[in-house]
């Protein structure tokens, strides 16, 4: 089975992605959150610092782009090519109003006439591999069947499946009918993506779907930065680890950011996932949350790992 750790903007950053490399090493490819394509010259600094080979040493990392323009996708994976990558993943599933209203993302997915010329016109250029990451459709779930129609056209590197629809965004269960109507249907690889949790989520997936052979984590294994290994191993994560692991990306954020503010901003976002792995934390994710100086933060943290115990 191979493992993949899904793109999660704002939280699975370059500094994210090493310090899970570091403690955890279980993951086939990384996907870094969405690059906007455009004709500029250069990547902004965000952009450019997550994908730098030198900020990615030792991990296979996958660029995600998120435009619904032909000539800014080839423009941009010329640049991407540049830096040593071969393969760039196509975001087809992002949900979120701002994207969708511009037809980027699932957005894209209600213009089928549109996308299959985009796609074909990428696939012309052959700049590099290109996998695409997509949910089922935008409206209805019925939309896939004219979608895979359009994806079978090309020669995908894998067809990432998070079987929603854009107005489900994370609600609602995946539509495990209609993937296994993929699996059937699709004539490139097939990733499965979404809402595996637990070892026993994974168990059950694979006792409906024993042939997929990628899954592709995303909450769960911010919930669980230790749930690949523990489905694999059958050993949960000592606390300890978690500590490290929390360690290294508070230092390297610390490194890299000016301000409590900033530093805290990011380190919310890291909790607002991992806390409920903790007995009894709510007090301490309030304490958390509440936090508007490094001290108050540490102190609640401290407390948090010296008090409870991992679930």
């Amino acid at each position: 089975m191979k493992f993949y750790f899904a793109p999660m903007e704002g939280l699975t950053g370059y500094i994210y992605r090493n310090a899970h490399h570091a403690y955890f090493n279980n993951i086939d490819k990384y996907f870094t959150p969405f690059i906007v394509a455009n004709q500029s010259k250069s990547f902004k600094t965000k952009e450019l610092n997550d994908i730098l080979p030198e900020n990615n040493q030792g991990l296979v990392v996958i660029p995600q782009l998120l435009t619904n323009n032909a000539e800014d996708f080839v423009h941009t994976s010329k640049k991407i090519k540049l830096l040593g990558y071969d393969e760039i993943n196509l975001n087809l599933g992002c949900p979120f109003g701002t994207v969708v209203s511009k037809y980027r993302g699932s957005g894209f997915l209600s213009k089928k006439e549109e996308l299959d010329v985009f796609l074909n016109e990428i696939f012309s250029q052959s700049i590099t591999k290109i996998s695409l990451k997509t949910r089922l459709g935008k409206d209805q779930p019925e939309e896939f069947y004219d979608l895979i129609e359009i994806f079978n056209k090309y020669p995908l590197e894998e067809l990432i499946i998070h079987p929603r629809i854009q107005k489900d965004f994370y609600k609602n269960k995946p539509n495990l009918k209609i993937f296994k109507d993929a699996l059937i249907l699709s004539k490139n690889p097939v990733c499965y993506n979404g809402d595996i949790f637990t070892p026993d989520d994974y168990k059950e997936f694979l006792d409906v779907f024993p042939n997929v052979d990628t899954i592709m984590f995303g909450r769960g294994l911010l919930a669980n930065p230790g749930l690949t290994g523990e489905i694999t191993n059958h050993i949960k994560p000592e606390k300890k680890l978690l500590k490290d692991f929390h360690d290294k990306i508070y230092d390297d954020y610390k490194s890299v950011l000016y301000g409590d503010t900033n530093v805290l901003y990011k380190m919310k976002e890291f909790w607002f996932y991992m806390i409920p792995i903790f007995s009894d934390h709510a007090k301490y994710a309030k304490k958390i949350k509440k936090s508007k100086k490094i001290c108050d933060y540490d102190e609640a943290v401290t407390s948090l790992f010296n008090e409870q115990t991992i679930l």
